[in-house]
């Protein structure tokens, strides 16, 4: 795997927690104003532009990029964002809980995406998609980085290590009590070859649209260089990439806004006709082949055993529950373009599930169990993809933490 140190664009230190922002795609417009409200430093006033601009604005409306750019400058004007003087790579640590992980932020090569040794497990929606290629072009930065997986080396983690002897240049903790830590990597040259040697391919764990759309950029800008060399700085996208062994994958839950027709007695007698079910006071799977469904006040654990499959994908829970009932029952066929389901990430726990349904806006919910790291990568090794949101990795890495620019 080719990777490759940058000058990164990044907060000064005394500001790093006011700057740092979540990701884009985890928060929604009102969301965002709110939490950028009061903090004109927050990384959401370019993230999430639309919030700076009358109520209403279409999110897909050039005034949200002319915006984004605008803010950008700022922050580069008044010195919130500061150039660093040389290229470099950086470790980047969380700590959320009881879970640790530690991540290598440095750049990934678009060719590497293109030739598939970085292997993907999702399709792309397209509107996301064009406005991230957009975003990204305005800018001419990539913001958010890209989280990738790899299978852990003992000589890559001992090489690493040696950055975390020294005083982090980043310490803090943001608004979900998660801790980030950073330290700059000084043996860039000894990483970039053991990567080369050791890594032939990595996953995209979070991250599918923004890869896709920086690989866009990079694409568009080869062909509009008549004097293209490949040493551009376009040809290259940020990352953050993580020993797959490292990472905690929550469960990524379904709610549904009605039962397509059926009374709630008729819909648990056709369950029932799938599953072997049973009243449970236990909101969380402990186990696959485990769903816990909360329809008309009550938990229900919905189970099955075992079987063999060539497919990796059929294995999922995520597949059984869309192949058996959200596509045959509630005639949910596209859940990327149903407006009926909504999925709600695993951090936020089975509370939110009973909230919405005992609010009347939904009728059923589904609590899963987590995709595993492993499935993953056995999805993406046989090039198939995993149905829409199933997996939910946290903590999320943070935005304009250490920007790439393109040129």
């Amino acid at each position: 795997m080719r990777i490759h140190a940058y000058r990164a664009l990044r907060p000064r230190e005394d500001i790093v927690g006011q700057v740092a922002s979540p990701p884009y795609d985890t928060l929604d417009t009102h969301e965002a104003a709110e939490m950028a409200a009061g903090n004109p430093m927050s990384f959401l006033h370019i993230n999430h532009s639309e919030i700076d601009l009358p109520e209403g604005t279409g999110l897909y409306d050039q005034a949200v990029y002319d915006k984004a750019l605008e803010n950008f400058r700022k922050f580069r004007d008044e010195g919130w964002l500061v150039s660093e003087d040389r290229p470099l790579m950086y470790l980047y640590a969380q700590t959320m809980g009881e879970h640790h992980q530690t991540g290598l932020v440095c750049c990934a090569h678009i060719d590497d995406y293109i030739q598939n040794r970085i292997k993907k497990h999702e399709f792309t929606r397209k509107d996301k998609e064009d406005d991230r290629t957009k975003h990204t072009a305005t800018l001419n930065a990539n913001i958010g980085p890209v989280f990738l997986a790899y299978r852990g080396v003992p000589e890559i983690r001992a090489a690493l290590a040696a950055s975390k002897q020294k005083d982090p240049v980043y310490d803090f903790v943001d608004e979900l009590k998660v801790r980030h830590q950073v330290w700059t990597v000084e043996n860039t040259d000894e990483i970039i070859q053991l990567f080369a040697e050791k890594v032939p391919i990595s996953y995209i764990a979070d991250g599918h649209h923004r890869s896709a759309s920086a690989v866009r950029v990079g694409s568009e800008r080869r062909e509009a260089n008549p004097n293209h060399t490949g040493n551009e700085e376009y040809n290259w996208f940020l990352a953050v990439l993580f020993a797959a062994e490292d990472l905690q994958i929550l469960p990524y839950n379904r709610v549904v806004q009605d039962l397509n027709g059926m009374t709630p007695e008729d819909f648990l007698l056709k369950i029932r006709a799938l599953f072997t079910v049973e009243e449970t006071t236990v909101t969380r799977p402990s186990n696959p082949r485990d769903i816990r469904m909360y329809l008309g006040g009550t938990w229900y654990a919905l189970t099955w055993p075992a079987f063999e499959s060539s497919n990796p994908v059929e294995l999922l829970d995520v597949s059984k529950l869309q192949n058996t009932v959200l596509d045959p029952l509630l005639g949910i066929g596209d859940p990327r373009t149903s407006e009926r389901i909504k999925f709600i990430g695993g951090i936020r726990g089975p509370e939110e599930l009973v909230k919405l349904v005992d609010s009347g806006e939904f009728e059923v919910a589904f609590s899963m169990y987590p995709t595993t790291v492993d499935q993953l990568m056995a999805i993406a090794d046989a090039d198939q993809i995993m149905p829409p949101k199933s997996t939910w990795f946290e903590p999320k890495l943070r935005t304009g933490l250490l920007t790439h620019e393109l040129s």
